[in-house]
Formats: structure tokens, C-alpha cells, sequence
């Protein structure tokens, strides 16, 4: 067998050596020459894989170590018999901590009391969730939009997305970018805001309408972004304009990678049988794989604040990310993971 594997995966050189032939190669690279007699290809979302790469190749699975599969031809590949597989909620933990310091930074930046705010959160799946939990565990009352959920499990726990504009002091998106998603943070979007609210996306950015959002700003409040159209060339008016702006490394966290890593792998073993890695999980060496529990009962909104930016300093994110502008992709793959931490 032959794996090629983008070498921005950590943790897992040395892992599939000795069950066959591996390639690592730069993700955005990799091309038709290169996977052409590769029965496997494990990816993050810089590799595209379209007809263009896949066409006349022996891939037989396409396992990402993310929780997107927007940058995979889902269609095509289901013609070819291509067997996909993502590492859904790896990274939840780790944008649940970008969520909170951000919103609690920002507060404390801007002095915005937060007791009393709604939260509206738009798509309520692996990622929304955790920030749902937290941010009631927090204080904070939460609206819940999710039309496939609220469909399947019934009305009573969501709301539709007008209602949730007109009634959250904070907006965050959670949800896949697919054809209905694409470009709905628009005009008509913003408009439906409460004057002053804030916006954060840490989802995907063709999400949103990026001269529709800059259009809004001066009646938005606190507007958090980690995620941009055409990454990593990104629209550097709207990063210079915006509270935080960070180069997509809202997952990044330490036990997330580390999940990352190991469900892809998990996914590849179980289709080829390799027993010995069905359980597999990376060794971190010294490094601990527990996330920090936060106890923060009884503290005030500030103390909440500097805690949160104790345990993820976010805005050296955003300093980082802002000093050095064009180096979207450097700053992503050099980036230090941070410990997760969690909320008792």
C-alpha cells in the first residue's frame, strides 16, 4: 500500500511506515503525479480534492484530519467509490476556548458588561455545542439555531435564524459551509443584528459576505474573526478593522491535534484491516493530554477574563497575526498548540 500524507499532520511520522509505502508532502502541493499509484491519501483543508487531483488515480480512501470536508468533491468521489472519512469534533474543545476568551476579552477591552446577554449560536453541532455548554456553565443565556436539528429532533430547544439576530447581544458561527451557508452572513444578515452586537466566525469564511460585513462595522460591536475568503490571501481592509483577527487557528489546540491525528489514522487502519492501529493514539511524550479544568465559580466578569486569557492569551493570536499579514500560512503551520481547558 502506498499513503501519502500531508506532512502538516502532527504527530504522525512514523506511524504507517511499516504498513506500507508513505509519502509526506506539502499539502497545497500535492498534485495528480503524486498520488497517482497512492491507495490512500490523509489531508487537511489545503489539499483540494477535486476530478482535477483524483482523476485517473488509485485512491481508494480520503481521510482529513479535520471536521470539513468542504474542500472534497463529495459528489465525485461517491461516483468513483472513494471512501471519505473526517475527524468530526476534534477541534471542538479548542474553538469553544478561542469563543470564550475572545468574547470575554473583548468585553473586558471595551468594558461591555456581559451579565445578562444572549449568545446566539448558529449551528449546533460538535463545535456549537461545547460552546453552548460553556457559555451557560458561564452565566449567560444562549439561542440555539439549527434548522437540520431542529427538523429532526423537533422545535423546542431552537429558534429560527431572524428571531436569533434580533435578540443576541453575540453572534457566533458554528455551522459547514454548503450551499445554503455559503455568503449568508450578508447584508440582510447584518441588518437584522442588534445595534452594538457582537459577531465572531470561527467556522469557515465564504460564510460570510466580507464587503457586506465591513459595510456593517460601524454598527456592529466587538467582531471577532479567525476564518476569511480566499485563504490565505485574505481581504487585509477587513483584518485591519475588526477586534481580533487570527490566521484560522481557532482549533489549534494541543488534545485536539492530538484527536485529529488519531481518528484519522483509526479511520485509515479500519479500511485496510490494520488491526495494530485500530486503538491508536499519538504518544505526546512528556507533554500532558488532559485539558485544564477552570473553576470559575464566583468570580467576577474581569477575573473571568483574565483567567480565560491566562489559560489562551488570544490576543497574542492577534498580535501575531497583525504584524505579519502575509504570513497566513507560516503562522499556521509554525503555530505553538495550546493546552485546551474546560469549564467545571
Amino acid at each position: 500500500m502506498k499513503f501519502v500524507i500531508d506532512k502538516a499532520i502532527p504527530f504522525i511520522e512514523g506511524v504507517l511506515e511499516p504498513y506500507g509505502e508513505v509519502c509526506y508532502l506539502d499539502g497545497p502541493a500535492i498534485g495528480p503525479a503524486d498520488i497517482k499509484d497512492a491507495d490512500a491519501l490523509l489531508i487537511r483543508t489545503r489539499t483540494r480534492c477535486t476530478s482535477d487531483l483524483l482523476e485517473g488515480s488509485n485512491v481508494r480512501i480520503i481521510a482529513t484530519a479535520t471536521i470539513g470536508t468542504d474542500h472534497i468533491d463529495l459528489d465525485y468521489c461517491k461516483q468513483r467509490g472513494i471512501y471519505i472519512c473526517n475527524a468530526a469534533g476534534c477541534n471542538a474543545g479548542g474553538v469553544m476556548n478561542y469563543v470564550l476568551s475572545a468574547i470575554y476579552g473583548t468585553a473586558s477591552r471595551r468594558r461591555i458588561r456581559l451579565e445578562g446577554s444572549k449568545v446566539g449560536i448558529i449551528g449546533v453541532g460538535n463545535v456549537g455545542s461545547r460552546v453552548a455548554s460553556a457559555l451557560r456553565l458561564l452565566g449567560l443565556d444562549v439561542l440555539l439555531c439549527d434548522p437540520p436539528r431542529a427538523e429532526a429532533e423537533g422545535p423546542a430547544l431552537f429558534c429560527d435564524l431572524d428571531f436569533l439576530l434580533r435578540n443576541s447581544d453575540i453572534v457566533t458561527l458554528h455551522v459547514p459551509l454548503n450551499p445554503t451557508t455559503r455568503k449568508m452572513a450578508d447584508a440582510a444578515f447584518f441588518s437584522k443584528m442588534k445595534l452594538g452586537a457582537f459577531f465572531i466566525n470561527a467556522s469557515r469564511g465564504e460564510i460570510v459576505n466580507e464587503e457586506d460585513l465591513l459595510a456593517a462595522l460601524p454598527k456592529l460591536g466587538p467582531v471577532i474573526l479567525d476564518t476569511w475568503c480566499n485563504e490565505p490571501h485574505i481581504n487585509k481592509e477587513l483584518a485591519s478593522k475588526v477586534d481580533i483577527a487570527t490566521p484560522h487557528i481557532a482549533g489549534y489546540s494541543y488534545q485536539g491535534k492530538l484527536l485529529g491525528t488519531s481518528m484519522t489514522v483509526r479511520s485509515v487502519a479500519r479500511y485496510f484491516g490494520i488491526k495494530d492501529l485500530f486503538e491508536f493514539f499519538p504518544n505526546p511524550g512528556d507533554e500532558p493530554k488532559d485539558a485544564v479544568k477552570l473553576d470559575l465559580r464566583g468570580l467576577s466578569e474581569g477575573q473571568i477574563a483574565s483567567t480565560l486569557q491566562y489559560n489562551y492569551p488570544i490576543f497574542t493570536d492577534d498580535f501575531m497575526f497583525r504584524v505579519h499579514p502575509d504570513e497566513f500560512e507560516s503562522l499556521r503551520e509554525n503555530y505553538r498548540y495550546r493546552r485546551e481547558f474546560f469549564i467545571d
